[in-house]
């Protein structure tokens, strides 16, 4: 019989590494530490102190400040929302219902209309209001009410404090390395993207591609946030590092824009493949140089002056190499910050990457809140529930946290089920060996170990990790460490009932009010893009053209986790049409000319994409009208002896380039019938 797996370096502890075993410790030391503190101030429940020190667990120093910062302004809001709702309303219980489910609802509101920080905090402030409004159900003086608001404000506010202690006491990688590596893969992944873009192939791990770059970059957005938090230095470079975020970006619509040209070019060099190749590769090596690139360059420069497809590609292949070379220098003076003074390292002041949710889903979550807390009020109010606190606490808290994911159902049967398991394990614990502890640091050393194992096992089965995570967090709340300690059989079995109860009724709510299908919320989102493009085409557009891509690819980003293909397909083919569109747009805008006559072309090609496009869709007879003009005049201004008047014809020729996909699209007369989007080939 093999006992191998008995082996020290074969068990969970064995195969830890150094830096899990860190992480491990100094979180489940935070929130023994936190307890400890919470026990020595004399609050009446520390063992909210000892969840908040697991909330914010995280494995950066950014990550815990700015999840400490969005949890303090919570927990603040949400505390004295809580005390004006409970102060005014507790005599009528209908009212106070209708108003803490109201507030409830608006926080689910701004909680998905929201995102990172500020959707965390409004999440917050509606379940620490529910979590202190609830329980006051049975005071009648107002002060007690604020004492308990107070009480709750402090525990939380200790726990972060303890985690954020325990970070500088055992401090784990730097956000800023994580942030400039994971910067310098995305740069390099970006050529691999272009080889892949370029070929002539149409095969659905282009799609793929795309969509997973716009999501990585996105991603980065994320870490440039947290490494806001966890250095001066990069509170310095933040413009420089949003400015690379944008030029990333833009090199992927440069890519997706040579891919369409190609497309549509019917009579390439023979040699374009080997060039584009041998282009990719001298941009790979670290000291690449315009000399070089040019000399590359120099093999397809078109030689024809009235050849207006091979001018316009080869200058936008020039641009996007020119581009990816200096993201390349900036990239590496940011890499060498310690040597290179951050003063002289200039960037553009740019905006932040925009980003945009779904109102209507965020409004429709609102609501299903409301009427989710109003029945469990109206439950609780009708039977007179002990344990109605608990349960409608629950309820709220499932609702709220769990409207913005993309798949609330599984988030709810997750969270139930690792109720179940903290029901049975904390009972065993909390009666089989709490009530024979007498002295806290004897209850130290026993929960210390278990909390660090079950960190372990988080970091160790990934597959599992969101049921650890939950197991960690919500086991302070089921084992209920008082001051003074509580024993009472019955109200354990009632309370871990009615929690267990109001998961399942958020879940129950969750499929009965299903978020919108992903069809429909691409249908919204190609919606929303045709109505900001528009705007683009104003004269004073709301939005710059940067601020316009970054939305673009936000707005694609919203179904990167759909299993619907033809609405991923869709909304990803709309926001590259209508993202190249913009480009040749403002490019047509900054375009000036001494001829006037070439002035009004410049218009008459703006205003055919006013004519074929809407907020509804496009209409196919303009479109192809509109597609014949536009290759009647690229071949008219090729011949014109204005060097002006050919490079506009091959601004011209590349519009219809990006408008020529959308000639698979449905027709604008089609959509009052309710047809959808064929599937076609991929963007």
């Amino acid at each position: 019989m093999n006992f191998s797996w008995l082996e020290w370096k074969n068990t969970l502890w064995g195969r830890s590494t150094r830096g899990q075993w860190r992480y491990a410790l100094r979180n489940s030391i935070a929130m023994c530490l936190a307890l400890w503190i919470a026990f020595v101030l004399q609050l009446d429940e520390p063992y909210w102190a000892f969840t908040s020190a697991a909330v914010v667990s995280f494995p950066t120093v950014g990550g815990v400040i700015s999840k400490s910062i969005g949890r303090v302004f919570g927990s603040l809001l949400g505390a004295s929302a809580a005390v004006l709702i409970a102060g005014h309303c507790l005599n009528d219980p209908w009212l106070f219902t209708l108003f803490i489910a109201a507030w409830l609802g608006v926080c689910t509101y701004a909680s998905n209309l929201y995102q990172n920080n500020v959707s965390y905090a409004f999440a917050l402030a509606g379940y620490t209001a529910a979590i202190i409004a609830f329980s006051t159900v049975n005071v009648t003086d107002t002060g007690t009410i604020f004492d308990i608001a107070q009480a709750r404000v402090c525990e939380v506010i200790t726990g972060i404090l303890c985690g954020g202690f325990m970070m500088m006491v055992m401090p784990s990688t730097s956000d800023g390395d994580a942030l400039l590596t994971s910067l310098r893969k995305m740069h390099v992944q970006l050529l691999e993207h272009a080889q892949l873009l370029w070929r002539s192939e149409v095969t659905n791990q282009i799609r793929v591609s795309h969509e997973g770059v716009i999501n990585q970059i996105l991603t980065l957005n994320l870490l440039r946030i947290q490494a806001f938090w966890s250095h001066y230095r990069l509170r310095q470079q933040n413009n420089l590092l949003n400015y690379l975020l944008h030029q990333q970006l833009r090199l992927t619509s440069y890519i997706s824009s040579l891919r369409r040209m190609m497309l549509n070019w019917p009579n390439p060099p023979e040699n374009l493949n080997e060039v584009l190749a041998a282009l990719l590769d001298e941009l790979r090596k670290p000291n690449a140089s315009k000399y070089q690139l040019a000399k590359t360059l120099k093999n397809i420069r078109p030689v024809d002056p009235a050849d207006y497809r091979h001018h316009a590609f080869w200058q936008r292949l020039r641009d996007f190499c020119w581009l990816y070379l200096r993201n390349e220098r900036l990239l590496q003076q940011v890499e060498n910050a310690n040597v290179v003074l951050v003063d002289q390292i200039q960037a553009p002041k740019v905006s932040k990457l925009t980003r945009h949710a779904d109102v209507y889903e965020a409004a429709y979550s609102g609501f299903r809140t409301f009427l989710c807390i109003v029945v469990a009020c109206a439950y609780w109010i009708n039977t007179q529930w002990d344990s109605g606190a608990s349960g409608v606490t629950l309820a709220a808290i499932g609702c709220v946290l769990y409207s913005s994911t993309a798949s609330p159902i599984n988030s709810i049967n997750l969270l139930t089920k690792s109720l179940m398991l903290l029901f049975i394990g904390c009972f065993i614990i909390k009666f089989g060996v709490m009530v024979q502890i007498t002295d806290f640091w004897l209850f130290c050393a026993f929960i210390l170990p278990v909390l660090a194992t079950m960190q372990l096992c988080k970091l160790q089965y990934k597959a599992y990790a969101g049921l650890w995570g939950q197991l960690i967090v919500f086991s302070g709340s089921l084992l209920a460490v008082a001051n003074p300690p509580s024993f009472d059989y019955q109200s354990f079995i009632n309370d871990g009932l009615a929690e267990i109860a109001g998961v399942m009724l958020a879940g129950l709510f969750f499929q009965v009010m299903r978020p919108s299908s992903d069809s429909r919320k691409s249908r919204r989102q190609i919606r929303a893009l045709r109505r900001d493009f528009i705007d683009q085409l104003s004269r004073r557009p709301q939005m710059s053209h940067l601020q316009f891509e970054s939305l673009i690819y936000y707005r694609v980003n919203q179904l990167n986790q759909s299993k619907d293909q033809v609405s991923r397909t869709w909304l990803l083919r709309w926001g590259v049409v209508l993202l190249n569109c913009s480009h040749i747009v403002w490019q047509l805008r900054e375009w000036e000319t001494r001829s006037n006559p070439l002035s009004k072309v410049r218009d008459v090609c703006i205003h055919c994409l006013k004519g074929i496009m809407t907020e509804r869709g496009v209409s196919h007879p303009k479109l192809d009208a509109s597609l014949n003009e536009l290759q009647r005049i690229s071949e008219a201004l090729s011949k014109h002896p204005d060097a002006s008047a050919r490079e506009l014809a091959g601004v011209i020729w590349r519009l219809y380039c990006s408008l020529s996909q959308l000639q698979s699209a449905i027709n604008i007369e089609d959509v009052a019938a309710g047809a959808s989007e064929p599937a076609g080939k991929p963007a």
